[in-house]
């Protein structure tokens, strides 16, 4: 029964044409359109060492952290210098700033960094990257510091040694530090930006193919699931297999495009196309789960139920920087949370991560975050499944 219902669920998504057009066609529309739009750009916006200023006050001169990295960030000696920076006095940097001669400055107080730029770009997108790494690793030192402080006390050792305990702590710092990759001569252009919030696209409008599946499958929606109800056969088996056929559809959808997009429009996706697989993958799982609960939890028609799922995957990948990195930049800096539960911003930032840093810890922190998003929604999903009665088929 389960390869049956598996065989009928497929067939069933592929005569739909709306369907077809949303979730196949429509992804390598816009990413033709894209290509269209981005390809100049691409070719005159590649990455050079980067103008900044830091503000060179009291905060900046006492954390180490900051100081080092962006001393050594900016060592014309290093091979991997990413950064021309100048120390100097907030009003000098605002008129760098406003003379076009930096990027963007930093001003650190109480040793939390604050950003100012008056343009959004690519390279704006890197010193902020940058900073919340350091600010990261500045967070870790901290943090070993005032536990290795604490273990000396609690050992009865009240003679301590801050500078034996500074060089302890900097090396285990350095076990878990973000390398960041010289990437002044790369080109990650607005045309890659776009294409990586095409990738999350796609795999959160895979959610309409389980909507679709899980509609068949109620008694409300569809005469099959009216079958369905009044049938021995155990509704799980048939949920999960039309769920099953409309991952493999996602599946099938996002294969298309990245074949599409790797051999026509020549897109470039790095040296971690398997990771990038990978995380478009689990992406898709996050989908389907979403349309699934769109499915289950809403009891509306399904024309309202699609335009809801088009509604939230449009507004998360808005909010992800799909329309202007802009707007994720700005989330980041006032709203955290917001993209942190954001599907869209989950698969956007672990695609950046894979270009940005030599280590995977962001990458598979995004992986995590979107395993347990769809997991959620999955048990959500399910106990309103449970608790779905009518009172006449």
């Amino acid at each position: 029964m389960f390869i049956h219902n598996f065989k009928y669920a497929f067939k069933t998504l592929f005569k739909n044409r709306m369907l077809i057009f949303w979730t196949f066609a429509f992804p390598i529309i816009l990413g033709t359109l894209f290509n269209m739009a981005f390809s100049n750009i691409e070719n005159s916006e590649k990455l050079d060492i980067i103008n900044i200023a830091i503000i060179n006050n009291d905060d900046f001169e006492n954390n180490e952290a900051f100081k080092t990295s962006f001393e050594e960030l900016s060592d014309e000696n290093n091979e991997d210098r990413l950064f021309n920076t100048q120390y100097t006095t907030e009003e000098k940097a605002k008129e760098l700033l406003d003379n076009g001669e930096i990027v963007g400055y930093m001003k650190l107080k109480e040793d939390k960094p604050i950003l100012t730029f008056t343009t959004s770009g690519i390279n704006e997108t890197i010193f902020k990257y940058v900073t919340e790494e350091i600010e990261q690793t500045s967070d870790i030192i901290k943090n070993l510091s005032e536990t290795e402080i604490q273990k000396q006390i609690t050992s009865g050792n009240y003679n301590i040694n801050y500078e034996e305990i500074y060089n302890k702590v900097i090396e285990l710092a350095k076990e878990d530090e973000v390398k960041l990759k010289n990437i002044s001569n790369s080109n990650l252009s607005y045309i890659m930006i776009e294409f990586y919030a095409l990738i999350a696209m796609t795999c959160l409008y895979g959610g309409m193919l389980s909507m679709i599946s899980i509609n068949q499958t109620l008694a409300n929606m569809s005469n099959k699931g009216k079958r369905i109800a009044v049938s021995p056969t155990k509704k799980g088996t048939i949920i999960l297999s039309s769920l099953l056929a409309s991952y493999i559809a996602q599946l099938m959808e996002l294969a298309i495009l990245f074949v599409y997009t790797l051999f026509v429009l020549k897109v470039d996706y790095g040296d971690n196309t398997c990771l990038i697989i990978l995380l478009a993958m689990i992406g898709s799982f996050a989908g389907l789960t979403l349309g699934t609960f769109v499915g289950t939890l809403f009891k509306t028609n399904e024309n309202a139920k699609t335009g809801i799922l088009i509604a939230l995957t449009m507004f998360w990948c808005y909010l992800s920087g799909m329309m202007g990195i802009t707007m994720k930049y700005v989330v980041d800096k006032n709203v955290p949370i917001i993209n942190k539960i954001n599907p869209a911003s989950m698969i956007t930032d672990g695609l950046y991560s894979l270009y940005y840093y030599d280590t995977f810890d962001r990458y598979w922190f995004n992986i995590i975050s979107l395993l347990i998003f769809a997991f959620v929604l999955m048990l959500i999903s399910f106990f309103s499944l449970r608790r779905q009665k009518y009172d006449s088929i």
